[in-house]
């Protein structure tokens, strides 16, 4: 056996174990292949058509039944991949230094796939019917891994006893907003002895002061994205302290503002910085030449009902981002590290967060996250996570050989599609002639100069 498939058969064994059953793993052999595999659709069918052209229909009910109704868990699959990922990227990178949280859309047309609804998605950039998930991703310099996936269901889908039904929801699962779900993600991750003291995250989640407060309750430290909106005491500045006690009642307690003290937005405070506080901050190299801006780095303590409160808001960072190109600070962050900080190390971390991005964008483009054609809760689960696991084997090949290209596992002999293979629904769709075999003995095409003996991706056990 060439040594990439040995790999991906010790990959496949180590991931048996979590399955729950034998029969699963022959499987979980072939989705992981049919996503690995090129080809433009990454839906179960075609999948089938590549990993078995010469037994389609079989193969398709496997696979469609490993991925929509079969009973293995998603975490204890996620682990495995997290644990492999790691001991590779432990010898050649180290150790995840932040937690990334972010959430990915996936436009949807009709109502009834699992949570759709009309809402922002980040893919399309505007409101339109999409998904959309939640992940946790553990990340350093050189690598990130998602570790932890959740859908998000709309506050309607919670409540439509019919809909839910239909699309499998668990009864447990409960309407939780996207902040609320990136922290049960992170308490996973915390339990599972993975996370990072280090929290990475947009302002989608950053802006969120009970999220934030939840973060330092956990004793993890953070740079989020905030808005320009959120308004901050300055260096220097706080809320008045209590009233006079006036001898009768209780003693005041809670801290006050008046018309004249007030705290100011993040924009105000960026707009009336001096020159001598900006500097030009190279982060990293990006495809072309060094990606670097012009940041500012002031203390502050953030004013959000503070006049419920009888103590002062800890001072953090509040990190702007305005080019001189701009008229206005394009991006904001607050963060805890320690106030020794530099300002290089602050952009540094805030700038991780790229890497999520590229997760998103090589599990779509590369392994068909959003080809997933299902309705069910289970099913749109167990796609992503197997995106994932096939995500995870190549990326633990390169970073164990990260000084040369590692080839593809499968870009040997690689089965042709049978030439009258149609998906279902396609308005090519013809019913076969009289006598015609629809599943005729696989062509080969060869893609490259060191092939493979085809390998059997469906057996049922290892």
């Amino acid at each position: 056996m060439d040594a990439r498939m040995e790999k991906f058969e010790e990959y496949v064994s180590m991931i048996a174990g979590q399955l729950g059953h034998a029969d699963r793993v022959g499987p979980f052999r072939g989705y992981c292949a049919g996503l690995m595999l090129p080809g433009d659709r990454k839906s179960v069918e075609p999948m089938a058509a590549r990993v078995a052209p010469s037994e389609v229909r079989s193969a398709h009910q496997r696979l469609h039944h490993f991925v929509a109704d079969s009973a293995w868990s998603d975490a204890a699959v996620l682990g495995a991949v997290c644990r492999h990922v790691l001991e590779a990227a432990n010898k050649a990178s180290g150790a995840p230094e932040v937690l990334i949280i972010d959430d990915t859309g996936f436009p949807k047309k009709g109502k009834h796939s699992v949570g759709v609804a009309r809402q922002y998605c980040g893919q399309l950039g505007k409101q339109d019917n999409c998904q959309v998930a939640v992940s946790v991703s553990l990340a350093n310099e050189h690598y990130s891994v998602p570790v932890g996936y959740r859908l998000y269901l709309p506050r309607d889908w919670s409540a439509d006893r019919k809909r839910r039904k239909e699309a499998k929801v668990p009864e447990d699962i409960e309407f939780a907003t996207k902040p609320e779900i990136a922290l049960r993600l992170i308490d996973e991750a915390i339990e599972a002895g993975t996370a990072p003291g280090l929290v990475v995250a947009d302002a989608g989640y950053g802006v969120d002061t009970t999220f934030r407060d939840q973060l330092t309750e956990r004793n993890l430290q953070y740079v989020v994205g905030v808005t320009k909106a959120v308004s901050v005491w300055p260096k220097g500045k706080e809320p008045l302290p209590p009233a006079p006690w006036s001898g009768q009642g209780r003693k005041p307690k809670l801290l006050r503002r008046d018309a004249q003290h007030q705290p100011v937005s993040l924009k105000a405070l960026a707009v009336a910085l001096n020159a001598r506080q900006w500097k030009v901050v190279t982060w990293r190299e990006g495809t072309n030449q060094a990606l670097k801006s012009r940041f500012a780095a002031v203390r502050v303590r953030c004013a959000y009902r503070d006049y419920w409160k009888s103590e002062l808001r800890p001072e953090q960072w509040l990190l702007i981002e305005w080019p001189k190109d701009e008229a206005e600070p394009i991006k904001y962050f607050l963060s805890t590290l320690p106030a020794r900080t530099s300002i290089q190390e602050l952009v540094r971390v805030a700038k991780q967060r790229w890497r999520i991005e590229r997760d998103y964008q090589e599990l779509k483009q590369e392994f068909g996250l959003d080809h997933f054609e299902g309705r069910s809760w289970r099913g749109f689960h167990h796609h992503a996570t197997l995106c994932i696991a096939a995500y995870g084997f190549l990326l633990a090949q390169r970073l164990a050989h990260p000084k040369k290209t590692v080839q593809h596992p499968f870009l040997g002999e690689i089965p042709a599609l049978p030439e009258d293979f149609r998906p279902r629904g396609s308005p090519t769709t013809t019913a076969p002639r009289p006598g015609f075999d629809r599943n005729p003995a696989p062509r080969t095409r060869r893609r490259s100069d060191r092939t493979t003996a085809a390998l059997p991706l469906l057996r049922k056990t290892n």
